[in-house]
């Protein structure tokens, strides 16, 4: 599709204008970034203002009146007529009996086009799960590119100069009739994935040093649903990228005799993201397999459009391997962890997005129900101090990405049907209410879910959704995962399936109808075993990690130490609330 980029840059939004004249077409943006929510890095709107006049003759000017934003992509994508597709390689895998068809790696197909495309395609021994199968949550297929031969056997997932991945998605909300599907992402990848048949393939622009070195490694993995340890691989084989170029260009050095270029373009972006196991693993080598979790916190931004981060980790423990929570534990070593090491921040969070800042600012203006501001007098009347709680959305970050060490990945059996109750996240039809709430009196799970008022006519009303703000505590399935309840202590739950809208109640609570099914502790532990260990042998204390990241020979600011330790005190203050009690949490290097 060609494409105009005068400042391309993902969320922005706000007015557009065109005015079109005898020889040329004026359009301005008028647009801010996103502003007050959990994933964003102001409270307030943003001015950027820029325009583009198409002329006649086919030229293009681009101008700036004003940006607040500082990354984006500028250039020019006109249709690229689509040439002769050359092969440049074939990289053999086998087969493997043992392994789902869909997961088993047989060959990846490397071809250009033109020059400017690079075309990966992977093959299977039998079809991938075409996008509206809930099973393809969590898979991902990996190309992994290096300039030097990888050791053998390694996924080279954190050495690898460049990575592209496609992972199957399915929406937290489905209730849109949103299904899901594959996405890719990757330096210099196109977001699109086609599935036929046995293969599934992407494609995107060789990144600028992949180009200049000419001769390059490529390994493939695949990694299954609810793991980060790859189901198979391929391994590593050179070959040479003859004839394909980055069109990529230094647009304030570009001169009229360079050429006609088929693409034009010169991106803008931040530090890219960080190896989170090279993190982990500096951290532990320095002081010690004593963490069970590691959040980073950092003063500088990196290449994400949002504010957050997602997590993972190898899922290790204090004593026996936690099972029964539909994950298992693997990869430890690469973690640099002797078994102890669980779950951490896959980025660092910066100290301006707002979920470092304590609060919202005075004079920050009301957002939606999904934004913090929205609920700042109902919880100042509630604190004790009259202000509204302390890094609200700090907590939501920690809880909601440290809970995916037990959640939410089980599946109930009822009667013969195994149901999955997430996955990732707890579906949102899933009744969910919090047992020991945070803040509020009704909350839902920190994981999804919902708290849902059964209205016996065929519909039922939501009372709290599955989103994490303002932060709320664990639901009883949640604190059975996590070794805290007894199961005769979880009370019977259901989830709703096939939701549709059907209005609101007089407080503005949507009204859907579904089908219920009850489900029970034991259709989980039905699908997934029991939990163990239980709750008698079951780990209390946890210790997390708080690590400041700095750009190299610098100090962390007064506002990044400032900032980190109230985040540490509130999760400190957090854990034996929400859990009843029954079990702590320390933030200490010792």
């Amino acid at each position: 599709m060609p494409a105009i980029c005068v400042f391309l840059k993902p969320r922005l939004y706000g007015a557009r204008y065109a005015k079109e004249l005898d020889d040329r077409v004026v359009v301005t943006w008028d647009v801010t970034e996103p502003w007050g929510n959990i994933q964003d890095f102001t409270w307030t709107k943003t001015i950027n203002r820029f325009q583009a006049v198409l002329h006649k003759d086919g030229t293009i000017e681009m101008s700036y009146d004003q940006l607040a934003a500082q990354d984006a992509i500028v250039g020019l994508y006109p249709i690229v007529s689509p040439g002769a597709e050359k092969t440049l390689a074939t990289i053999r895998g086998s087969h493997n009996s043992t392994l789902p068809a869909h997961l088993n790696l047989l060959d990846v197909k490397l071809a250009t086009m033109d020059g400017l495309f690079l075309y990966v395609t992977f093959e299977t021994s039998g079809p991938v799960l075409p996008g509206g199968d809930a099973g393809l949550s969590g898979i991902a297929y990996r190309i992994l590119f290096d300039t030097k031969q990888p050791p053998p056997e390694s996924s080279g997932g954190h050495d690898s100069a460049v990575v592209w991945t496609i992972r199957g998605f399915v929406p937290r909300n489905r209730a849109g009739g949103a299904s899901s599907r594959y996405v890719a992402f990757g330096r210099g990848a196109s977001p699109e994935v086609k599935v036929s048949g046995n293969t599934i393939s992407m494609h995107g622009i060789v990144p600028a040093e992949l180009a200049r070195a000419g001769k390059l490694f490529a390994s493939a993995e695949v990694i299954g649903p609810g793991s980060t340890e790859p189901a198979d691989r391929v391994p590593a084989r050179a070959f040479a990228l003859a004839g394909v170029r980055n069109p990529e260009v230094d647009l304030s050095a570009a001169k009229p005799q360079d050429g006609a270029l088929p693409v034009v373009y010169e991106s803008f972006h931040y530090y890219p993201l960080p190896n989170s196991r090279d993190l982990a693993c500096t951290v532990i080598q320095a002081l010690g397999d004593k963490f069970d979790f590691l959040a980073y916190y950092s003063d500088f931004r990196i290449d994400n459009q949002e504010a957050g981060t997602p997590s993972f980790g190898p899922l290790g423990s204090t004593g026996e391997p936690v099972t029964g929570i539909g994950a298992t534990q693997r990869g430890l070593e690469s973690f640099c962890s002797a078994g102890r090491f669980q779950w951490q921040f896959v980025q660092p969070v910066y100290v301006g997005a707002n979920q470092m800042q304590e609060r919202p600012p005075d004079d920050a203006p009301v957002g939606t129900e999904r934004d913090i501001s929205w609920y700042k007098q109902q919880l100042a009347e509630i604190s004790q101090d009259g202000k509204l709680p302390s890094y609200m959305y700090a907590m939501s970050q920690i809880a909601h990405e440290m809970g995916h060490r037990w959640a939410a990945f089980v599946s109930a059996k009822v009667k013969g049907e195994t149901i999955p109750l997430g996955p990732t996240h707890w579906a949102r039809g899933l009744q969910a209410p919090v047992a020991f709430p945070y803040v509020r009196p009704s909350e839902a799970s920190i994981m999804g879910g919902g708290v849902w008022q059964d209205n016996f006519d065929g519909t039922f009303t939501q009372l709290d959704d599955d989103y994490y703000v303002p932060s709320t505590g664990w639901s009883y399935l949640d604190l059975h995962l996590m070794g805290l309840v007894k199961p005769e202590e979880v009370p019977d739950f259901f989830i709703l399936r096939n939701l549709k809208p059907a209005g609101e109640d007089g407080n503005g609570h949507p009204i859907f109808k579904a089908d219920r099914t009850k489900i029970t502790i034991q259709d989980v532990i039905a699908a997934e075993g029991p939990r163990m260990p239980g709750v008698a042998k079951s780990q209390r204390q946890f210790n997390t990690g708080m690590v400041m990241v700095v750009e190299h020979g610098k100090k962390p600011s007064p506002e990044l130490l400032e900032r980190t330790e109230g985040i540490r005190k509130r999760w400190i203050e957090y854990w034996p609330i929400t859990t009843g009690h029954r079990a702590s949490m320390t933030a200490s290097p010792k």
